[in-house]
């Protein structure tokens, strides 16, 4: 096919000077983002250039910008085709390079005397990478234990290879020159980057096992089972009690007597039976949370 034929039908260039240093009047580009990376090398010069002579907000000023945009996100693609293997939306990638293109289209100055490119794509790249380590993981850890997950991930690559086998976690912290607590804590908080719905569906391997979810096979908390070691905990606490005081806890809690009707069959007041109850409930309690010593 004809090279020329070919530039043709991707982009039309109308402009009044060739690249010339006169930059008053700026080329019209029917279609920015179709024009080819080399052309767009050459274009963003003279679009940088006019930049600086315009003020900010008027029409022309947008044109320049949005077309400087739109010439460059070649260079978004190619950033993103680097994350393509991380299994999330290609579009929400490029879409979070974009962000990362236009912080470097405002603040890149021809002064530099560096080419466009080499200095956008350290914003493209770094802005992705912070959408991976602000969105993707499933729970929120610290950025120092995310960029030590990264380095967990090579460090094991590496060993692995080396040794033919999985690394242990000693292993691991020599090479990495990190104590094995350090460690340890990466990779617990390695499990916070991916999670899975409880309502999953699980399939067992024979022909007889039905569908399950995964929180058929979570435990829950059961209130009786709390019940019970409560009972346990108290029942020598009660042994150790007068046979009185044991009367007073079985008539008030049990028989579910008043304080009155305790008095009466104990024969003494109301508010001793108050006080006696309290007490007891205080020894109690203070022997449940470990408080009461050996006496």
């Amino acid at each position: 096919m004809d090279t020329a034929g070919m530039r043709s039908q991707t982009v039309v260039v109308e402009r009044t000077e060739q690249d010339g240093p006169d930059t008053g009047t700026l080329p019209g580009i029917a279609e920015p983002a179709a024009v080819a990376p080399r052309d767009a090398r050459r274009l963003s010069r003279q679009f940088f250039r006019r930049l600086t002579e315009l003020e900010e907000g008027t029409h022309e000023y947008q044109y320049a910008r949005n077309t400087l945009i739109e010439m460059n996100m070649s260079l978004v693609r190619f950033a993103a085709g680097r994350f393509r293997g991380r299994g999330d939306d290609m579009e929400d990638i490029v879409q979070t390079g974009m962000i990362g293109l236009i912080k470097a289209i405002d603040r890149f100055e021809l002064s530099r005397e560096v080419e466009f490119t080499s200095f956008a794509l350290p914003y493209i790249v770094g802005e992705i990478k912070r959408f991976f380590r602000d969105t993707t993981w499933a729970v929120h850890v610290p950025r120092r234990l995310q960029e030590l997950r990264v380095e967990l991930a090579k460090a094991r690559e590496e060993l692995s290879s080396r040794l033919d086998r999985d690394p242990t976690v000693a292993e691991l912290a020599t090479l990495m020159n990190l104590s094995e607590e350090q460690v340890l804590e990466g990779q617990l908080a390695a499990n916070g980057y991916n999670s899975s719905s409880l309502d999953a569906a699980l399939t067992g391997d024979g022909p007889e096992d039905g569908e399950a979810v995964l929180a058929d096979f979570i435990g829950v908390e059961e209130e009786g089972l709390r019940l019970v070691e409560d009972f346990h905990a108290l029942a020598p606490l009660m042994a150790e009690l007068s046979e009185r005081d044991r009367q007073i806890i079985h008539l008030r809690f049990v028989e579910e007597a008043t304080q009155a009707e305790i008095g009466e069959r104990l024969g003494c007041s109301q508010m001793h039976v108050s006080r006696l109850i309290k007490r007891i409930i205080t020894r109690l309690r203070q022997g449940m949370l470990g408080e009461l010593g050996c006496a």
